[in-house]
């Protein structure tokens, strides 16, 4: 991902053919070593064509893939033991007075 993404930043920055090297650069300069296999694998697959082009046609495969469903399975109902276990970890512990409370201090009296 960082390889494409500094490959598209080097095509927003007018570059339409950018090099291995000029993607290095940009890598570089925000200190992310650049993976010279990689860099070379993305440039062979993209030699001689548009940028715009292969974003159309990805939009449009990714137009005709099915989504997951937004909701998911409802979790399982936890047993009456663990039920009752949760409503006695739940009932509040007694407050210990703190120091302050005992000095009488507060932050606005």
């Amino acid at each position: 991902m960082r390889t494409i993404a500094a490959y598209m930043l080097a095509v927003l920055g007018g570059n339409t053919n950018p090099s291995a090297a000029d993607i290095r650069k940009i890598l570089d300069s925000v200190g992310i070593d650049a993976d010279d296999a990689r860099t070379e694998q993305l440039l062979s697959k993209l030699k001689g064509k548009n940028i715009q082009d292969v974003i159309a046609a990805g939009k449009t495969k990714l137009a005709v893939m099915p989504a997951p469903s937004a909701g998911g399975a409802a979790p399982a109902a936890a047993p009456k033991e663990e039920k009752a276990a949760a409503k006695e970890e739940k009932k509040p512990a007694k407050k210990e007075e703190s120091e302050e409370e005992d000095m009488g201090l507060g932050l606005f009296d």
